[in-house]
């Protein structure tokens, strides 16, 4: 039966509404424009935030930075003999400082580095360059040490800037993070979405996803003032403030997190299974552990690294509750130090362009790296498990 006239009219009228983009409908043509910008512009950001970062830590990559307390002078008499270049590098000076700079305030600098050269101490390790890898990732013995150490002490005679102690310190909080929130945060998410009944999931999911909204510096201070005297009282370890009272507070942190993601994979798994399960035998629990765990393994694996990525580059907590001191420990009970808290408690103190600031925003650098890398194993873990899990491997 052919159309009629009208009726064509009408498709055909309705077919160039979908299709005429921003002249039919204006304002969701902008709205989409908008988030597309808007997503654009938070990917860029965070590419621009690396290149400053990698920028700043460049001339230590580059092994142009000497922190060595004893240095060769140049005298003041020589300021004419020495090429510009040599001269600014020398001087520690950026091309337009140099540029900027008249002569007297060039003596002066030299005659600055010639009275420091007096004052240098006489150890042995006076002329050692801390800023090269070798002292920044294996051990050394200095002077006064019975064995080679890894040492953090950025503020000293002898600046001494091993990262090694910081990493085990993020690592340390880091571990004890995921193994007191992952087991609680999946523990919940398994009974919210599977096993509790409406009136209870409405009343807990909503709590455990409010906990997202407390401050850091709030559960870092309580962890500081409660948390530490009664962890010490139940386990009876010396140092109050260590990385397993730091741990649990970052997992106090995390478990929204986990949770969040980990509950909504399980929920997003088709309800046939669990009735399939049911239809067989199987309890609620057996099915909601042997088949829909299983099913949702992808999300659930996504919430463990984000929560890791959050365990790690969280600051407030960590420089409250976890001592601050630099020791190469592998003890949960000692006091640590992470990298987050190093750059938060250091980084207000340090001289714009000097050895410390350029370690700063390398372990900065350092943490974006492990951070991307973390994720990008995630996906491709990830992805081999939907494969898996969809039969196509």
């Amino acid at each position: 039966m052919s159309e009629t006239p009208k009726t064509e009219a009408r498709r055909t009228q309705g077919w160039m509404g979908i299709h005429r983009g921003h002249n039919a409908r204006p304002l969701e043509w902008l709205a989409e424009k908008g988030i597309l910008v808007v997503s654009l512009t938070a990917i860029v950001m965070v590419f621009l935030i690396f290149a400053f970062v990698t920028r700043e830590a460049l001339p230590l990559l580059l092994g142009q930075m000497n922190s060595a307390a004893r240095q060769a002078v140049i005298p003041v008499a020589d300021l004419d003999k020495i090429p510009p270049e040599k001269l600014r590098a020398y001087l520690e000076l950026t091309p337009e400082q140099f540029k900027a700079m008249d002569r007297d305030t060039k003596e002066l600098l030299m005659q600055t580095k010639v009275d420091a050269a007096k004052e240098a101490p006489e150890d042995k390790d006076a002329g050692v360059n801390t800023t090269e890898w070798r002292y920044l990732l294996l051990p050394h013995q200095w002077t006064g040490y019975d064995r080679p150490s890894y040492i953090w002490q950025p503020v000293s005679t002898i600046k001494k800037y091993n990262l090694v102690p910081l990493i085990v310190g993020s690592i340390k909080a880091t571990f004890v993070a995921l193994l007191f929130a992952v087991p609680l945060a999946l523990a919940a998410a398994i009974y919210v979405s599977q096993l509790s009944r409406p009136q209870y999931k409405e009343i807990i999911k909503p709590a455990i996803e409010l906990l997202s909204g407390i401050p850091s510096v709030v559960v870092g201070f309580f962890a500081l003032i409660v948390m530490a005297t009664v962890l010490q009282k139940i386990f009876g370890y010396e140092s109050r403030l260590n990385a397993f009272v730091a741990g649990i507070a970052l997992g106090f942190a995390i478990i929204p997190v986990v949770f969040s993601i980990a509950e909504d994979s399980l929920t997003s798994v088709p309800r046939s299974f669990t009735q399939a399960a049911l239809a067989l035998g199987a309890s609620r629990w057996q099915a909601a552990w042997q088949v829909v765990l299983p099913a949702a393994l992808p999300g659930v694996f996504a919430a463990v690294v984000l929560g890791f990525g959050r365990a790690m580059g969280e600051t407030m907590i960590v420089l409250l509750a976890s001592g601050n001191a630099s020791i190469m420990s592998w003890n949960l009970f000692d006091s640590t130090r992470t990298i987050t808290a190093t750059i938060a408690a250091e980084m207000g103190e340090v001289v714009a362009g000097g050895d410390h600031y350029r370690i700063l925003f390398l372990i900065g650098a350092m943490l974006f790296v492990v951070t991307f890398f973390s994720n990008m194993a995630a996906v491709l873990v990830m992805d081999r498990l939907k494969k898996r899990l969809e039969g196509k491997t």
